[in-house]
């Protein structure tokens, strides 16, 4: 088994397993020209690593079947027979106990089973270049890319490419052609199939649908005196008939649009046929902004954007918070739970209607006023996508296409790969043809439709494994990513996806929510990669969360916190983040509220000296969003609120607190009240992001580590030509503590959270120039203080972190080496 976990199970009659469980060379004898064999009897051939003569290479065994049309063999991994799309045409050798090979010949199958083979030497892949460890695991990548490769051909030859492949919202739902509404459905389990809705009094035996020998139903409905004969804003619903002669309503796959009765308790949602008038469709005015060298991202939530205990609109949310997080020199708003989601309270995760905007914040002509309005701030806007899973819910959601057919037939897998326990959700089928036209048309109608910026992906845990993360602690250890529960048909997928938004929107950011660590990630798809340009950094918050609950500022390892800091793979970029929505759900609280937690609600006032609590919980507060932004990744991420420290937590209405909306808003009253110390947190938010406007810091690969001192309880180190120091001592203040620096010259201070501006005590001097002092031999690291070839002294009180800029000056290279006569030169500047 050499640590690959589990065997799969080979369900072949002809098959002889070996007592090590793994099948030998001369168990595997079936071979094309194998007689006696029944034609409907599977049978099977190792596909064997020449280079291994004691086992098999799992990447490449094959279950093998055959063909009733053309009579040659058909191959799977796993057991679940190929679509055309990912079939491979095979031959075998003449001789018995030879290797199969792939073979570049194309095998034409009558019962369409094979398509045209991909054989391309890909060499070796580039991701192994970057992490030559990847080498032990180099047949898996092949395997994948090839698979990818594969499936991008099918579609190629099929589809006309991905550009075409991923306009499906043209051909399927509802779409207007020669004076006509033409409606389309993938349903291949339905037995009979009709359109129903206000357009026809509910009653669907005048607009029966046809199907067509792929399973998609289609009806044509000609205009009604030169008028749709649907009209916009009507309700629509497509009734489909079950093996048993039962009729359900389903709102339509592609829908566009769906609303609930809003005074009807306990109400499914209704499809709604969305087609405005030209007078009433909002046209853009302000193009894209152009990618920046680093996101600095602004996480937020419309609904749950407004001061009072409502559900907030797009507009709103446009006009009353989009100029604040302008003003807080952000340049990037990811929004969530904008697809429709029937359940509120599921934060927007358990989407129902993947093409609709939440029609609770309003209409999609209302969300593109908002993403137009970001547009003409500078902001850049993505979209949190849901493509992990999809709601359980059957009469308002996907899952009410299924009707208990095959997986090859549905949007999801059967039994339980189908079903996600913890989160009480499907999961797709991404090998099936049309669940990869429909996921990454959603893709594609998201950036152009609505001209979004980019994707966050959720929880694609889920995706990469058979397990889904669940009961999983990744380690790091290579072994957990590149074994048989690793899912190879979502990893296709989200390659296709990466591939389809980087080619045809090269400014687009791509950003993925995984837990796991999976190498590879974050490269280029054609490197052998998954494709995304960002990873979240999930183990910064934990670790936080962690040493704010669980520990004493006595007992916070510097080294811990630096490591998990610093934790990330080389060349593939992380957006660092302290918190975010997960932090403050309910049954967890916001940061600041960690940290002040009741104090927040009587001793806020500017008007009285700071208690011991607020200064040490807006101190704290400060710094370990400043460490984790400065060190933590290449992008940095704030939820909606947390900037100026927003108190309590997030609980959206529900049957547990009485369908509340008092901790599902947001308290933008605190920071602007100006005798409250919110707005410190707030200030120092504002500065955060201007540093990082001015030097790049973000964006730039050079960063070291030169100091962690537990004693001190201080982290020193550089990113870029910019030096920090953060000192977490609870009570010593530091003066004159020496500083490493790599370049001579003189520093000062740019930002200081003890400034008086960020609730700070102003004990550090702004205009103050320091010098450096040069340290040990040159070109001799080991003879240097902390390995930095020069110095500086500075003032580092308790609870506090300073940013130091560098500025060159002239100095004699002899001064340098200490020899240096020259009177008047040096320091001084000559």
């Amino acid at each position: 088994k050499k640590g690959r976990g589990t065997l799969p199970s080979l369900r072949c009659p002809a098959q002889m397993i070996s007592s090590s469980g793994i099948p030998s060379l001369s168990a595997c004898i079936c071979s094309s020209n194998g007689k006696g064999l029944d034609e409907k009897r599977k049978s099977c051939q190792a596909f064997l690593n020449s280079k291994q003569n004691n086992g098999v290479n799992w990447q490449k065994t094959l279950l093998l079947q055959q063909c009733p049309g053309c009579r040659k063999f058909i191959w799977d991994d796993g057991g679940v027979r190929m679509e055309k799309n990912r079939i491979q045409s095979l031959l075998f050798s003449s001789k018995r106990h030879s290797p199969m090979t792939v073979s570049t010949k194309t095998l034409k199958c009558e019962k369409q089973l094979l398509m045209t083979d991909v054989d391309e030497d890909t060499g070796k892949l580039k991701v192994i270049d970057v992490d030559p460890s990847l080498t032990a695991y180099e047949d898996h990548l092949q395997h994948r890319y090839h698979r990818y490769l594969k499936t991008k051909h099918a579609i190629e030859q099929y589809e006309g490419g991905l550009e075409n492949f991923s306009l499906g919202y043209l051909k399927y739902g509802f779409n207007r052609e020669d004076n006509c509404i033409v409606y389309r459905e993938w349903a291949p389990a339905a037995q009979a199939a009709k359109l129903v809705g206000d357009f026809n009094g509910w009653n669907g035996w005048q607009h029966q649908m046809e199907k067509n020998q792929y399973g998609v139903w289609a009806i044509r409905i000609p205009d009604v005196n030169q008028r749709p004969a649907i009209p916009h804003l009507s309700r629509v619903k497509f009734q489909m008939q079950d093996g048993d002669g039962t009729w359900f309503d389903r709102i339509p796959a592609w829908i566009k649009w769906s609303t609930v009765n809003p005074g009807l308790f306990g109400a499914s949602y209704d499809g709604i046929y969305w087609d405005p008038p030209a007078l009433e469709r909002y046209e853009f005015k302000h193009p894209r902004p152009p990618k920046p060298a680093a996101p600095r991202i602004y996480e937020a939530h419309v609904g749950m954007s407004s001061t009072e205990p409502r559900v907030a609109s797009y507009i709103e949310f446009a006009d009353n918070v989009l100029p604040r997080i302008k003003s807080n020199n952000y340049n990037t708003v990811q929004l969530m739970a904008v697809m429709e989601h029937s359940y509120y309270a599921s934060f927007g995760y358990h989407v129902t209607n993947f093409f609709a905007v939440s029609s609770r914040s309003g209409t999609p002509e209302e969300l593109k006023y908002l993403i137009d309005k970001a547009h003409s701030l500078g902001l850049r806007v993505l979209i949190d996508v849901v493509h992990s899973h999809a709601s359980n819910n059957a009469s308002d959601g996907l899952n009410g296409y299924d009707l208990g057919q095959s997986a090859e037939e549905s949007y999801f897998h059967t039994g339980d790969r189908g079903y996600h326990k913890l989160w009480d959700s499907r999961l797709f089928n991404y090998g099936n043809w049309e669940v990869q036209r429909f996921l990454l048309s959603n893709l594609r109608w998201w950036l152009e439709e609505f001209q979004f910026d980019g994707f966050r992906f959720d929880g694609i845990t889920s995706m990469l494994y058979r397990h889904h993360g669940l009961n999983m602690s990744f380690t790091g250890n290579y072994s957990e990513y590149f074994d048989v529960t690793t899912d190879v048909d979502a990893l296709v997928y989200l390659m296709l996806a990466n591939d389809l938004i980087h080619s045809f929107y090269p400014d687009a950011t791509v950003i993925a929510e995984d837990v796991s660590g999976m190498p590879t990630l974050g490269r280029p798809v054609e490197e052998g990669g998954i494709g995304f340009d960002y990873r979240l950094a999930m183990a910064i918050p934990d670790k936080w969360i962690q040493y704010l609950k669980h520990r004493s500022e006595e007992d916070w390892s510097m080294e811990e916190i630096t490591y998990t800091l610093t934790n990330r793979r080389y060349t593939e970029k992380c957006i660092s983040y302290a918190e975010s929505h997960d932090q403050s759900l309910v049954g967890d609280k916001t940061f600041a509220f960690l940290l002040m937690d009741k104090e927040m609600y009587s001793n806020m006032s500017t008007f009285l000296p700071a208690s011991p609590v607020i200064e040490r919980g807006i101190s704290l507060h400060k710094m370990i969003h400043f460490l984790t932004m400065a060190l933590g990744g290449e992008g940095y991420l704030n939820f909606m609120g947390n900037e100026f420290g927003h108190p309590e937590w997030i609980d959206f209405p529900r049957e547990g607190n009485g369908w509340s909306y008092e901790k599902c808003r947001r308290q933008w009253d605190l920071v602007g009240t100006d005798h409250l110390q919110y707005k410190f947190m707030n200030n120092f938010d504002k500065a955060m992001n201007e540093l990082d406007e001015k030097f790049h810091l973000l964006a730039s690969s050079r960063q070291l580590v030169s100091s962690v001192c537990e004693e001190d309880k201080v982290i020193v180190f550089e990113r870029g030509d910019l030096v920090f120091v953060f000192n977490f001592h609870p009570v010593n203040t530091y003066s004159g503590y020496k500083v490493g620096c790599d370049l001579p010259g003189k520093y000062r201070v740019t930002l200081d959270s003890d400034s008086l501006e960020y609730g700070g005590q102003g004990r550090v001097g702004h205009d103050v120039d320091h010098f450096t002092t040069p340290e040990g031999e040159p070109g001799k690291p080991d003879k240097n203080f902390n390995n930095r070839p020069n110095s500086f002294k500075v003032l580092c009180p308790s609870k506090t972190c300073q940013h130091w800029s560098f500025n060159r000056v002239h100095i004699c290279s002899l001064e340098l080496m200490g020899v240096c006569s020259c009177p008047g030169l040096g320091r001084t500047g000559a």
